[in-house]
């Protein structure tokens, strides 16, 4: 169960009531490419409810919709989206992803924006260790602004 940061009428701030196993260390400590494992999830799932809130929810449509959010190319432009409304501390946590050693990139994804989506990865994951599904919530509409 994830520690409570403090109480705020009752609900304690930073909890995630999603996250049934809590890492043993702080989040700030925990290794970025276990933070973008997790952030690979949870913009999956977050991609996935969107695809399915809209009117064509046939399987193979929505795959290929989805193939359009989660390529390294695709969410690098989507953290350059982000930059500009990030927080210190979370332009810090996506730095941190970006320069990690995550392994060799897909043989059809460039260098560069395999290092950025698992920036992007790393902040998401970050934020859904730390409760801020809130925060996860408003970068995602930020995202769904700029889709055409």
């Amino acid at each position: 169960m994830m520690r409570p940061i403090e109480e705020n009428g009752g609900v304690p701030i930073g909890y995630n009531p999603l996250a049934l196993h809590a890492p043993p260390l702080k989040t700030g400590l925990i290794n970025p490419v276990v933070l973008a494992y997790m952030g690979d999830a949870v913009f999956e799932l977050l991609v996935r409810q969107y695809l399915i809130s809209l009117p064509n929810n046939k399987s193979h449509h929505m795959h290929k919709e989805a193939t359009k959010w989660v390529s390294a190319k695709a969410q690098r432009e989507l953290l350059e989206r982000w930059q500009p409304h990030l927080t210190e501390e979370e332009a810090d946590i996506a730095r941190r992803g970006r320069n990690t050693k995550s392994g060799s990139p897909p043989k059809n994804a460039d260098p560069a924006d395999y290092r950025m989506a698992t920036a992007l990865e790393c902040l998401v994951g970050y934020l859904y260790f730390e409760g801020r599904l809130e925060r996860i919530g408003e970068l995602f509409h930020i995202a769904l602004s700029g889709r055409k």
